[in-house]
């Protein structure tokens, strides 16, 4: 409730504790987000371009950035205006999601018309500002053909007054008319290093307690995605305030614990198949997706030496049909059990 009898051009002891607890409430993803391209800790490539264009003058191109989720290509892009458009960034900029707004009549009516206007104002801090507009389309991917193709025409017409910045995961579902316009770049997955020195300086930031083992395992399960580690570096600091250790981790990744992925190999290998399908079922009714046993179930099986090359190949081959399924619609339980049988079979 707002305090009518605070000092004009004050804030009020009320007022200052929703501030407070207003940015306590702001993702860590969105209040870490690099504010600049100086901040901007990867994709070494993709940040010298356009780092050449802050500095140098260099004409920016349309660009496509393409690559695994949680790699920096959305905050990469933003970075990048902030630096050329200043206090100008919100007239010219236009982000939207393609995969909610991805057919024919977006590209004709906001695109367009956003590229159809002028861009004729100055920085308030006397910096040099580019005279186009930019226009970022994340999940580019999604677009219809139709749309892609309408997209084509527009970035053709407005190409003096217009950039366009294409975000997508997989570069081939973009049609070769547009990739053949663009400059293309591929985000990588971020290295432990890179991801271990983000996440040290949000737990001192924050004031996190965290096991040197807890962050080890959170760069693990996080597998090169940054936004990933900091939304569960986020959760396990909300649960659990005290230490936060690899187990919880585990948990908040709905991972199932090595122990169980290890009983079942075990099981499979000692001649007892039933034992092997109990532990099995109840990997399932403690709530663990069959996804992610299947994803931990094909690293061990690659990774252990002992198993030959033989044994390896059925029991990796069953483990991606079973995930092929799931996708369509199947039973967790069936397919759980088909790639049992067959490491149980090999294992004989």
């Amino acid at each position: 409730m707002q305090n009518f009898f605070a000092p004009k051009g004050k804030v009020s002891k009320s007022d200052g504790d929703d501030l407070s607890q207003e940015k306590k409430c702001i993702p860590w993803v969105e209040k870490y987000r690099p504010r600049g391209l100086d901040a901007v800790c990867a994709q070494e490539e993709a940040v010298s371009m356009l780092k050449s264009v802050l500095t140098k003058g260099d004409e920016l191109p349309n660009l496509l950035f393409y690559g695994p989720p949680g790699t920096g290509k959305t905050s990469t892009i933003i970075a990048c205006a902030r630096d050329l458009f200043g206090n100008l960034y919100s007239e010219r900029i236009l982000e939207l999601n393609a995969s909610d707004e991805r057919g024919i009549d977006v590209v004709r009516h906001k695109v367009k018309e956003f590229a159809q206007k002028t861009a004729n104002s100055s920085r308030s801090d006397g910096k040099k500002c580019p005279n186009y507009k930019l226009i970022i389309l994340d999940e580019a991917d999604s677009m219809t053909k139709s749309a892609q193709e309408a997209l084509r025409r527009t970035m053709e017409v407005y190409s003096k007054t217009t950039r366009f910045c294409l975000l997508c995961n997989y570069v081939s579902r973009i049609i070769d008319p547009i990739t053949s316009r663009t400059a293309k770049f591929r985000f990588r997955l971020l290295p432990s290093e890179i991801q271990r020195r983000q996440i040290d300086m949000i737990v001192g930031k924050e004031n996190i307690k965290i096991s040197q083992n807890g962050i080890d395992k959170l760069i693990e399960v996080a597998g090169g995605d940054m936004r990933r580690a900091i939304t569960y570096l986020q959760s396990l600091h909300r649960l659990n305030p005290d230490e936060i250790t690899p187990n919880d981790v585990f948990e908040i990744a709905a991972m199932c614990d090595d122990e169980k992925v290890d009983g079942i190999i075990k099981a499979a290998q000692e001649i007892s198949f039933d034992k092997m399908i109990i532990k099995a079922k109840e990997l399932l009714l403690d709530g663990y997706p069959a996804c992610q046993f299947f994803s931990q179930l094909l690293d061990k099986i690659v990774s252990d030496e002992m198993i030959p090359d033989s044994k390896k190949i059925p029991i990796v081959e069953q483990i991606g049909q079973a995930d092929y399924a799931l996708n369509d619609g199947a039973d967790e339980e069936l397919q759980m059990m088909a790639v049992c049988s067959v490491m149980y079979r090999q294992f004989q």
